[in-house]
């Protein structure tokens, strides 16, 4: 069963409510989130993950490669990047991915298929033709990429040209996420990142021609210089575009985190309430013309899967947010990856030198990690039926996992009584369900059942650099563009 969908009256009461309810939230690509890691845990952490995702076989994987290079710094970004237009520390990089594919695979000890891949970045075409033929190489030795499975890649509409997206659909990419942000030219300037709209047309175009399956765009509200009536016009040219998915993040401007963001200028930037007109048109206009909102910053044509796994209420998180092969054992690859193998969540260190360190010496580059208990299980489920599908159907999550649902969560409950009576849900017998207007603040339903949450309001803690870790943002406007922890 699936949440109903949005009408006029869920954005009007979303409108009244977003100024009231405030507080930080997490995205919960995980859980527990990425803040909760532990550092520096002991390497069998991630060698009793593999031993167990062995076992598991022949289950397919899910796969995530990050390539953290680009060209050009955009001031907004808030994703693990190496700022060069130096080539050749490239090659260096595809190497050690070698090594690392080897260590992995050689646990798993089998060449297990992989049914859902995706490169990030940074930007993953910064990789030539040669060095991209090799790491694809690289994976399909170590792994197998099944053909009918989904295989993406973040790419630059400025660094791509039509020899690269045919090279792309050579290797067997079949999806394609594009960033645009904004194609106002003010904005552009303003955030260091010039991309005419002609320019991001013929690589749609191209997708298109080349038979992929989905061309999705990323857009960012919040930004310098946007206003509703200005973000309005680069929706109608994304509309022109007819993408498969939207994504559109809402920006948080954090310098004491990013660096790069003290070059914007502050004044610049779109108070609250236009932040918010911004939001709210555009979910008006895209659902008017016909995409389905999946949820959080998420849009799908209705024929999409995403879509579709919603309306069978199929659909899944993982870290590339919502999916449908989220629930599939993850593994990651590259600075910064995180995996989620076996009930454990495991992230490579964050740095070149300590990546290539790590390596050098035979041994994985895990940095940060944890192992999830059973209550870490019940919750993540219960997170994850409510963000996805907006339903929990309580009598079976209380046979798959033991428990009396009322009093194991008799605390919870209570707080969502108080979320029913702003009418973000309903609490019925043996169901919760997530009304139109609490999809559009699902973190806040979501975050009742966060334990560590709890716990921290019980036990006050300085929570901001945790919440820079996560990307924890303001429920109301200011969540945080970061695809990658």
């Amino acid at each position: 069963m699936t949440s109903p969908a949005l009408d006029r009256r869920a954005l009007s009461d979303f409108r009244a409510l977003a100024g009231r309810i405030d507080g930080n939230g997490p995205r919960y690509t995980s859980y527990p989130t990425a803040d909760r890691f532990r550092n520096g845990p002991d390497l069998s952490l991630y060698h009793d993950a593999l031993d167990a995702c062995r076992a598991d076989a022949p289950a397919p994987l899910s796969l995530y490669l990050h390539i953290p290079f680009c060209e050009n710094i955009c001031y907004y970004c808030g994703c693990n990047k190496i700022i060069t237009r130096d080539h050749g520390r490239s090659a260096r990089y595809v190497s050690y991915l070698g090594r690392e594919m080897a260590l992995v695979a050689g646990r798993l000890d089998t060449r297990r298929q992989v049914i859902q891949s995706h490169w990030g970045g940074g930007t993953p075409t910064f990789l030539n033709p040669e060095e991209m033929r090799r790491v694809m190489a690289l994976l399909n030795t170590h792994f197998a990429l099944a053909a009918d499975g989904e295989h993406s890649i973040e790419i630059d509409p400025r660094r791509v040209d039509q020899d690269r997206m045919a090279l792309l659909a050579e290797l067997g990419f079949n999806r394609v996420s594009l960033g645009v942000q904004d194609f106002d030219p003010e904005v552009q300037q303003a955030i260091h990142r010039i991309q005419p709209f002609e320019e991001t047309r013929a690589v749609v175009d191209a997708a298109r021609a080349l038979g992929f399956r989905s061309v999705s765009l990323d857009l960012i509200y919040g930004l310098p210089h946007q206003t509703a009536a200005r973000f309005g016009h680069t929706i109608d040219q994304v509309l022109a575009l007819r993408p498969d998915r939207l994504s559109v993040y809402s920006y948080a401007h954090l310098p004491h985190v990013f660096k790069p963001q003290r070059r914007i200028d502050e004044n610049a930037l779109p108070p609250a309430g236009e932040k918010l007109d911004i939001l709210v048109s555009t979910i008006e206009r895209l659902t008017a013309e016909g995409y389905v909102y999946i949820g959080m910053d998420h849009f799908a044509l209705p024929d999409d899967d995403l879509a579709v796994a919603q309306r069978e209420g199929r659909l899944q998180r993982n870290f590339q947010g919502y999916s449908t092969h989220a629930g599939y054992d993850q593994v990651g690859l590259g600075i910064s990856a995180i995996g989620a193998i076996a009930g454990r969540y495991v992230q490579n260190a964050r740095t070149l030198d300590d990546y290539y360190g790590a390596l050098d010496q035979g041994r994985l580059p895990l940095a940060r990690g944890v192992a999830m208990t059973a209550d870490d299980h019940l919750r993540r489920e219960i997170i994850g039926d409510l963000m996805c599908n907006g339903v929990l159907e309580l009598p079976a999550i209380e046979a798959r996992h033991g428990i009396d649902f009322d009093r194991t969560f008799s605390a919870e409950l209570a707080d969502l009584d108080r979320l029913a009576a702003d009418g973000l849900v309903r609490c019925e017998p043996g169901r919760i369900t997530v009304t139109p207007l609490g999809r559009l603040l699902v973190r806040r339903v979501a975050m009742v059942f966060d334990r560590y949450l709890r716990d921290d309001a019980a036990r006050p803690v300085d929570n901001g650099a945790r919440a820079a870790n996560d990307g924890a943002q303001p429920i109301r406007i200011v969540p945080r563009y970061s695809r990658v922890v």
